[in-house]
């Protein structure tokens, strides 16, 4: 199928057409309709590049009590997005290029999202030994992004050799900042809040401490560095302080970082409980000001589906973790487009271009432009909606924004130029004409 998508905002600023021919972008302009084409009305519409997630956790194979890549790439593709990476925690590990390879080949089934695996450093998650790098760099699903994610990778020596790994052949480490001695058996932040609830404390330092550890290290090897979900104000110096010194790293910040913080605990509700902890309102507009200034370079959604037994008990017993994929773009455009710290243009760079860059996705995150990939997002930034769990693709209901009124909705998502969402309202059904 060809697609005529008439008088949409590109990146939120001029107005135009844009034809999609074969999967790929054909012409940008004032285009007349044609008899072998689907017509979409986008007026009053943002197109942006496809959304790429740095950081989900689809959870296949071993844990589809949670999430498949089948639900967890249909959540994506809702969302907006047109590629994530799938983190390696999974049962087994994502350590040797059997497992990375069937969660691509799931992927490709699926077909909603390209899934792109993320292949674990150490052995089991466990921080002994390295993983398989090379050969999950050489497989099929050509891992070029490697993280613990969940665990620390906290042995310096071990993450020293790491970086010289995947170096040699450009990839990249994704640390999971958390000192594993400042943080054992906490479970919020640490402050004001943590003191009055009487729960055990998570200090910031506990983020800081690993990061500036490891930027060190990324500069004495020359590799490539990501941080994972950002949390605190301190982090946010730190790489300041780093970038500015030319070390190669970049870092995310999670949509519900930029919005929450561990005011929420005081409810006693488990949804609130994911990690890194909600932090302090200062964090959150340390965040918020570090994408704003490129500090921190992307957002990772850190999509977290639990089962809802997971979810619905004591705090301490709960499972840490929060979806995230069906409501990011809403929450980036409600905590930085409508604050005006961002233009749509910004937005298509923290939550596309950038993180396709990160990943070495070769065909997303593109420009929009003739003889580009047709791997694009319609979005309708007047509308808005009201988060129910209940009724999203992905199988957790862990959402913390449950109930809450977003601005912003996604219309549309093509994936090389296939329609993976379309909402009906906008099809129309023969040609109609500008």
């Amino acid at each position: 199928m060809n697609y005529l998508i008439q008088q949409a905002a590109v990146l939120g600023d001029t107005v135009q057409d844009v034809l999609i021919v074969d999967g790929k972008i054909a012409q940008i302009g004032s285009i007349e309709a044609t008899e072998n084409v689907q017509v979409i009305n986008a007026k009053n519409l943002v197109l942006l590049p496809g959304l790429v997630d740095t950081h989900t956790h689809l959870r296949e194979p071993g844990r589809e009590d949670a999430e498949t890549v089948e639900t967890g790439s249909q959540a994506a593709a809702l969302g907006g997005y047109t590629a994530v990476h799938a983190m390696a925690n999974s049962t087994p590990v994502a350590d040797n290029a059997g497992v990375v390879e069937q969660v691509y080949e799931l992927g490709r089934q699926a077909g909603w999202v390209d899934v792109r695996p993320v292949g674990a450093v150490t052995v089991g998650l466990a921080g002994k030994q390295l993983s398989e790098i090379g050969a999950m760099a050489d497989s099929r699903a050509a891992v070029k992004m490697f993280s613990d994610d969940g665990i620390c990778v906290w042995d310096p020596l071990l993450m020293r050799r790491a970086l010289e790994y995947v170096k040699a052949f450009d990839g990249v480490i994704a640390q999971h900042a958390q000192e594993p001695r400042l943080t054992e058996g906490a479970q919020m932040n640490e402050g004001e809040v943590s003191s009055i609830l009487g729960m055990p404390g998570w200090p910031a330092v506990a983020e800081e401490s690993i990061i500036a550890r490891d930027v060190l290290l990324a500069e004495h090897v020359g590799a490539r560095l990501h941080i994972c979900h950002v949390s605190t104000a301190g982090s946010v110096e730190i790489i300041r302080w780093a970038k500015a010194r030319g070390i190669n790293v970049t870092a995310e910040a999670t949509p519900h970082h930029l919005l929450l913080t561990d005011e929420k605990v005081r409810t006693y509700d488990p949804v609130y409980k994911v990690n890194p902890p909600l932090r302090r309102e200062a964090d959150v507009q340390a965040l918020r000001a570090g994408l704003a200034d490129g500090t921190i370079d992307v957002i990772g959604t850190d999509h977290a589906p639990h089962p809802s037994e997971s979810k619905d008990c004591e705090w301490g017993a709960a499972a840490m973790g929060m979806t995230g994929l069906e409501t990011a773009l809403s929450i980036v455009q409600h905590t930085l487009v409508d604050t005006g710290l961002l233009s749509w243009a910004d937005v298509a760079r923290i939550t596309s271009t950038v993180p396709a860059q990160i990943g070495r996705v070769a065909d997303q995150g593109r420009p929009i432009a003739v003889g580009e990939p047709a791997n694009l997002t319609l979005v309708d930034p007047a509308a808005t909606w009201t988060v129910d769990p209940s009724v999203m693709a992905t199988k957790g209901r862990n959402s913390p924004f449950a109930g809450m009124q977003l601005p912003g909705s996604v219309r549309a998502t093509f994936l090389h130029g296939h329609a993976t969402v379309l909402d009906s309202k906008l099809a129309s059904p023969r040609p109609v004409h500008a």
